[in-house]
């Protein structure tokens, strides 16, 4: 019997929070499969990476193709390019992405156009907004996925609707809460980390808040970003927020002359943060603000108010069980609904169904033998 091998692709950062739980279960269990794991590039800052293999506890890629940054067209044809002789060399039976970024859909099509069968993780999800490239990866993906693993039933109904098997679909809760539930009692304390950035004493003497931005929507248009900015140095005058800088973001900053809103006391900007850091920050946080996905599911299952700075998302369930208010851009709705979190915390946040740390097991109990059904299916080809 043949050892079928996987591809596990990540691109992006938060790629490597939600693959870190599938490489550890699969390599750390009888699965008996052989695995090859390889990072695009998509995301290159060298620090960043090093810092997010340690704190994850990932092994080094097999391969990285060092696709860097470019338009969406120029990056998604690199990675095709570069990928297509990664199959070739390897050969894998199956190709595993996760989540929704250029990386996912480029290599999704490379391994479909030459017969090998996509695996997508946190499939279904949907923003129903077209103007989002991340929307537009996850409905093309999913429609050359052969097995589709999902994190809300939201996703199940949005994958039927558009003509997906309900064979092909497979409810198994989320893996990025899966890394959460590891690496939470391994993160320093908010006292440390602050201490360790060399931020204000004083953020901690009056509580604190912590700022996520790094869309193209929100901080390639000068309006949008400085209204945002706007609303977030209002807010800091009651509730101190650190500001990790997303090297996208950072850089926008710079073109755009937008330096005079950060300061000392209250509207507090520093580097690029590691996986470890953010967490144990959140952790403590009185109110996060971002337009991540991730950080949505995150704050949900740590209780901690969020305020999404988008007008849609894609993920319902943090709104109706978990501590997520989509607020969008205005200003004034940013400032309100902060000041009104601040006064009222919502009660009663209940954690979404299977967001239990369990979702990677689950996972590999559903694909492992459906594994060796592809890898003895193409032997049995290879024979006729």
């Amino acid at each position: 019997m043949p050892i079928p091998k996987l591809m596990c692709i990540a691109g992006a950062r938060p790629n490597f929070v939600k693959i870190a739980p599938i490489l550890k279960v699969l390599e750390t269990s009888q699965s008996s499969l052989m695995l090859q794991f390889i990072h695009t590039g998509q995301h290159y800052d060298s620090d960043l990476d090093a810092s997010f293999f340690a704190s994850l506890e990932i092994r080094q890629p097999d391969e990285n193709l060092e696709v860097h940054s470019g338009t969406h067209a120029e990056q998604t044809a690199l990675i095709m390019q570069r990928f297509e002789p990664i199959i070739e060399r390897y050969q894998p039976d199956a190709v595993l992405v996760v989540g929704d970024v250029n990386s996912t859909l480029a290599c999704s099509l490379v391994a479909v156009k030459k017969a090998i069968p996509v695996i997508h993780v946190e499939a279904g999800l949907r923003s129903f907004d077209d103007s989002m490239p991340e929307e537009i990866n996850r409905k093309l993906t999913d429609q050359i996925t052969a097995l589709h693993f999902i994190t809300e039933q939201s996703a199940k109904e949005h994958l039927l609707k558009e003509g997906i098997s309900p064979a092909k679909i497979h409810f198994v809760g989320n893996v990025m809460i899966d890394s959460l539930f590891s690496f939470l009692p391994k993160v320093k304390t908010a006292s440390e980390i602050i201490n360790e950035n060399g931020l204000s004493a004083a953020v901690l003497a009056k509580h604190y808040g912590i700022v996520t931005l790094h869309r193209p929507s929100n901080v390639d248009d000068k309006a949008v970003f400085e209204n945002i900015l706007t609303a977030l140095q209002t807010v800091s005058q009651d509730l101190p927020l650190i500001f990790p800088m997303h090297p996208r973001t950072q850089q926008k900053i710079k073109q755009f002359r937008l330096e005079s809103y950060f300061n000392k006391q209250n509207l507090i900007y520093t580097k690029p943060l590691n996986y470890l850091e953010i967490l144990g920050l959140m952790k403590t946080a009185k109110l996060v603000f971002t337009d991540s996905g991730g950080i949505q599911e995150e704050t949900s299952v740590l209780k901690v108010p969020c305020l999404t700075l988008r007008e849609n998302t894609e993920r319902p369930i943090t709104l109706e069980k978990g501590s997520n208010h989509l607020v969008g851009i205005n200003p004034q709705n940013i400032i309100k609904m902060a000041r009104q979190l601040l006064e009222h915390p919502k009660q009663m946040i209940h954690t979404p169904p299977l967001w239990d740390g369990k979702a990677a097991h689950r996972i590999a109990e559903i694909l492992v033998p459906w594994m060796h059904e592809v890898a003895s299916s193409k032997k049995e080809q290879k024979v006729a």
